[in-house]
């Protein structure tokens, strides 16, 4: 039985970690490296960076902070933000990232999921979706949410499997910041179209959401949260030793 992960995500805006809901009312937390510390400290599976205006800006990623954030983690780690070219990837590589999510960067030139796989491999390739809907279709929304590129999502996730990304990380605006649930229907539909692992993010308000993800749609691989870990609503040891008493197989 594959284990499930839980991962916490640092949306990281001019050096320091925020949180908004659906994408805007964006607010200060705290430091990117003080946050990176503590989910390695704290049981995380894996910990995810976004700098989440860099596309939005036209600007490469924060790699100063970046360093920083991978020299205090022995955990895996996932960034992106600005990510456009090879280059870009193995700018970010070179900082300490394990993966590499692309966005937007993939949306303006598809061709580089697959020259990014074939350099780097599958396993290193994550696409990120920010998905919301519109007109009764899941879309899919580039520059950090900000512009509907009129695509559906779901086309451009097979599509993006298809071209060697290795993850995918379903961002859903709907529920982001809003903690009642994962977006279920959007998951749904998502397994149904691809078949590498899925991360959940957006929704998480407690633990019981973890344990309907995870037992009643088993096709989804892990779930992302902001917000309920950054507030120490949820603690993530808990969390996993609660939801492996409910019979969801966690690595303790």
């Amino acid at each position: 039985m594959i284990t499930k992960r839980i991962i916490p995500c640092l949306d990281v805006r001019d050096g320091r970690v925020v949180k908004g809901v659906n994408f805007e009312g964006i607010q200060d937390v705290a430091g990117p490296v003080e946050m990176a510390r503590f989910y390695n400290e704290s049981g995380a599976d894996e910990l995810v960076f976004y700098d989440i205006t860099a596309s939005a800006e036209g600007r490469g990623l924060f790699t100063d902070v970046l360093r920083q954030v991978a020299s205090e983690i022995f955990i895996p780690l996932t960034v992106g933000g600005g990510i456009r070219t090879l280059d870009d990837f193995d700018r970010v590589l070179k900082c300490g990232a394990d993966k590499v999510s692309v966005n937007s960067g993939a949306i303006s030139n598809p061709s580089l999921i697959p020259a990014a796989a074939k350099r780097y491999g599958d396993q290193c390739v994550v696409l990120s979706m920010d998905i919301r809907r519109v007109d009764g279709q899941f879309r899919l929304f580039a520059r950090g949410g900000r512009e509907d590129t009129g695509i559906d999502a779901l086309d451009w996730a097979e599509q993006g499997v298809r071209n060697g990304a290795g993850e995918i990380v379903a961002n859903s605006i709907d529920t982001d910041g809003v903690k009642q649930g994962f977006d279920l229907e959007l998951l749904d539909a998502l397994a149904a179209r691809v078949d590498v692992p899925i991360i959940a993010s957006g929704g998480a308000g407690k633990k019981e959401d973890f344990a309907e993800l995870f037992l009643k749609h088993p096709k989804v691989d892990a779930g992302l949260a902001a917000s309920i870990f950054h507030r120490r609503e949820v603690d993530i040891r808990e969390l996993k030793r609660w939801l492996r008493d409910q019979g969801v197989n966690m690595r303790i």
